[in-house]
């Protein structure tokens, strides 16, 4: 089996230079893999702010998901996690895709292997403020209410709050430290009762990165689409790492 992992591609985000080139990019990629996928995993924030109405589809991204469509279509199987920036998916891209649409975390079997596979932001120690968000994010009273605002005005106060809460180059240096000894603490924990697992693949952090655990389980942070494109493939026997952008340092395994 032959499967890819990608996350945080951010499509639609206001600090793109032109976000149609970035929603061409990942396109062709996926173009040049779909003669041989058989699996994509889209570990969240794919879409740096989406909310389906009952009866209109937000503008954009028409290339991306036809070429997603095209892909399942063809027998290619697509899951896409959850994110905090992608969080109100709820109907209509699994039906108009043939996509599958996860919230959590979920682990799946590869030819005999074990992936946790999740985007990251709901698991370890979280911040208060970040808990309250998150409850308020998926209450079905505040998902009705913002419904009932016009999208002129929700549209733009997304993406506003998006340009001042993650900049391009992703988390400050103590906020990715933080996050990271969560995706570390959680996968040792998860790990030692489910000694099975051998990859925890995470996103988020927009940071790329390879940590072997004491216990010989692979913990993969899978970086960005907004400079890096970076990219986890399974070939059927083991899990490599790629990036399109060869001038950015590629990482080297790390061991706890």
């Amino acid at each position: 089996m032959i499967a890819y992992f990608l996350s945080d591609i951010h499509l639609g985000a206001p600090y793109f230079k032109d976000s149609k080139e970035s929603e061409k990019k990942i396109v062709a990629f996926l173009d040049s893999i779909k003669d041989e996928a058989d699996a994509v995993f889209l570990l969240g924030d794919i879409l740096d702010y989406w909310y389906e109405y009952r009866y209109v589809v937000p503008r954009g991204f028409v290339r991306f998901f036809g070429k997603l469509a095209e892909l399942a279509d063809n027998g290619v199987r697509i899951v896409w996690y959850i994110g905090n920036h992608d969080i109100w998916i709820f109907d209509y891209l699994p039906s108009e895709l043939g996509i599958e649409v996860i919230d959590g975390f979920s682990v799946e079997e590869i030819d005999g292997h074990k992936f946790l596979l999740t985007h990251g932001d709901g698991i370890g120690k979280l911040r208060w403020s970040f808990k309250l968000l998150r409850k308020l994010f998926r209450s079905p009273v505040c998902q009705k209410l913002f419904s009932g605002i016009h999208p002129r005005w929700t549209v733009p106060f997304a993406y506003n709050w998006s340009r001042h809460s993650r900049k391009m180059e992703g988390p400050s240096e103590q906020d990715a430290k933080r996050m990271m000894q969560n995706v570390l603490t959680f996968s040792e924990e998860y790990h030692s009762q489910h000694p099975d697992v051998e990859y925890f693949i995470f996103g988020h952090l927009h940071l790329f990165e390879r940590i072997k655990l004491s216990e010989g389980a692979n913990v993969v942070i899978l970086g960005e689409w907004i400079s890096r494109c970076s990219y986890a493939r399974w070939d059927g026997e083991k899990l490599s790492l790629h990036q399109l952008n060869e001038s950015l340092p590629f990482p080297s395994e790390r061991i706890l």
